[in-house]
């Protein structure tokens, strides 16, 4: 028997919730907190636990060859438990999210609070060139979810605790509450009421406090030494915002075109062996792209960025000329982005969190240095660092408020605002120009399935007017003699009428205002046919129209009611507006309701 229905949970969980009363989520969000930040905790020290582990066969200053190996196995370890055990799709966790908010009512399947967890640590430790929060955003979300299930709670509430548990796992992992609550607000688009906002400054407030209980009290950026911002440097931050969307756009588009290529192939072991064997050798020339890469964001930070190069068999020429050391960091850049979509094509379990924020930091170190050695310039090289992250995050993830709080809140304070105001948004905007969707929406959106970037979009296609049909209305055949047409108005109380041919197909309408005068002339009854009455509307609508197509009509018409018919011209009925509009205020209402 499942613990959810044993009588005694079943007296105890009513027991609670008659105790507290409305004040349940308010428990529930501190209780997905808890658990959304030791998610959080265990993965970061499963994976510290791995890479220690394996980092004890890595060399100091020589080539690695296991770098070939690592990847390889990791991700077979991965697809042996997701194939074997999971069964389900793991991939692009936000994306799962998303999806369950969509179509789904926020409902998460009960694997997801250990499967993402595992299968990640898994990938990631053994060199997975991908980040773990989107797999731990999924764990997060899954158990509140799931505690929204097992307490009855209304599709709002479930959607309320499923975003308690992303924001709690985000605040644990960057100990950033803020930045974790505007993540659940603009990338899951949670809508921004008293109801929702405060379970989530709980769960992200405890997420926060576990983390620096568990993980020690700094974060990632703490020291980091920020320059003021000065008026004169404010055009950097215009560039790289520009460069950073350009960048974003390159990083979205070879992502999606490496992992359609690999949907083609059918045999997963064929998809793993070219996936981990092609990421095993970038990983072997490129040293930097094994895990996270969080630690090497952090020796750009600390001015020492040769030492990420320290495995690679071109250590001494990276080294001993500027040039190619510029032009590793370059191919880093260009090169990230292949890494990432060949762990997950392959079968790894990761996100492209960690990826945004590292190419971000790469891109930025790389503008700075380049103006600053070969121009003259003097730039921060730091603070442009930290805009190029702020700038991939925005351009990637379309989120770029959750861009500037993360680093914000990175670096221990708010002395990098501007330039991050900066950045970012135009980082966003150049995306946008290119690319309509972010890494996280493309594939529901394409499908129709996203209702939370859109929800107005959503409500409309939720609409079935096929069951608004009136089929009241009386039919004329064409032929019939404006006597027949007469005896028909002398039963009805309408004045609308539809004709139909021989075939009963649709040929048109009758508007009894618009002929009044003449079918009140006896004399015109036996020569006047209902084809010389005929009125033919520009605009029908078809069965296969979707509710956008149909409301749409409405609007170009501006008509009050238009009839519906198949392809071949068989008339249905008569689609009235205002019943489609109520229809859509019920729909909204609903989706609304706190």
């Amino acid at each position: 028997m499942k613990l959810s229905q044993h009588p005694k949970f079943i007296i105890l969980k009513e027991r609670l919730k008659k105790a507290m009363g409305n004040n349940i989520m308010l428990l529930l969000s501190f209780f997905v907190g808890v658990c959304g930040a030791t998610v959080a905790i265990v993965v970061k020290n499963i994976l510290h636990f791995t890479s220690s582990l394996l980092s004890t066969a890595f060399p100091e200053a020589e080539v690695n060859y296991l770098y070939l190996a690592f990847p390889v196995v990791g991700i077979l370890l991965t697809v042996l438990f997701v194939k074997y055990f999971v069964k389900d799709n793991l991939s692009h966790g936000v994306s799962i999210v998303l999806n369950a908010i969509s179509n789904y009512n926020g409902k998460l399947r009960s694997h997801n609070i250990y499967s993402s967890m595992i299968a990640s640590s898994i990938t990631v430790g053994f060199g997975g060139s991908v980040g773990l929060e989107a797999p731990i955003v999924l764990t997060g979300s899954a158990v509140g979810s799931n505690l929204a299930r097992i307490f009855n709670l209304s599709n709002k509430q479930t959607i309320i605790l499923l975003a308690c548990g992303s924001s709690a796992a985000m605040a644990a992992i960057f100990k950033a509450p803020i930045a974790s609550i505007v993540f659940a607000i603009e990338v899951l688009m949670l809508d921004l009421t008293a109801a929702s906002v405060v379970p989530l400054l709980i769960s992200a407030a405890t997420g926060t406090i576990l983390s620096l209980l568990f993980l020690g009290e700094g974060v990632m950026l703490t020291n980091t030494p920020v320059t003021p911002f000065q008026i004169h440097n404010v055009w950097i931050y215009i560039v790289l915002g520009i460069a950073a969307g350009l960048v974003s756009v390159y990083f979205l588009r070879t992502s999606r075109f490496i992992e359609g290529q690999f949907s083609r192939i059918k045999n997963s072991w064929l998809k793993w062996i070219l996936g981990s064997v092609a990421l095993g050798g970038l990983i072997f020339v490129f040293p930097a792209f094994y895990g996270e890469g969080y630690e090497n964001i952090g020796l750009l930070m600390q001015k020492n960025p040769d030492l990420m190069f320290k495995n690679s068999p071109f250590f001494g020429i990276i080294s001993d000329y500027h040039i190619v050391f510029m032009l590793f960091i370059a191919g880093i850049i260009l090169l990230k982005v292949f890494a990432t979509a060949m762990t997950n094509a392959a079968g790894g379990v990761g996100g492209v969190f960690a990826p945004s924020l590292f190419v971000g930091a790469f891109l930025g170190f790389f503008i700075a240095e380049f103006l600053n050695h070969n121009f003259g310039f003097h730039l921060p090289v730091t603070n442009c660092i930290l805009a190029g992250m702020a700038g991939l995050l925005a351009g990637v993830m379309h989120a770029p408020l959750t861009g500037i709080f993360l680093i914000a809140e990175l670096t221990g304070g708010y002395g990098l605002l501007i330039p991050l105001m900066v950045a970012s948004p135009i980082a966003y905007l150049t995306s946008k120009i290119f690319e309509k969707y972010s890494v996280y929406t493309r594939k529901l959106a394409e499908k129709g399935k996203l209702r939370t970037h859109n929800k107005d979009k959503f409500a409309v296609r939720k609409i079935n007017f096929l069951s608004l049909l009136d089929t009241n209305i009386r039919t004329v055949n064409l032929d019939a003699t404006l006597r027949q047409y007469v005896e028909v108005i002398a039963d009805c109380k309408r004045n609308i009428f539809v004709v139909t041919d021989q075939d009963e197909k649709f040929a048109g309408l009758l508007l009894m205002d618009e002929h009044r005068e003449v079918i009140f002339k006896q004399e015109l009854y036996d020569t006047y046919r209902v084809r010389d009455l005929l009125y033919i509307p520009d605009v029908v609508v078809y069965d296969t129209d979707t509710a956008e197509e149909m409301l749409g009509k409405f609007k170009k018409t501006k008509n009050f009611n238009l009839p519906v018919i198949t392809k071949d011209r068989k008339y249905l009925g008569f689609l009235s507006r205002a019943k489609v509009l109520d229809v859509y205020k019920d729909v909204i209402a609903e989706e609304s309701d706190d």
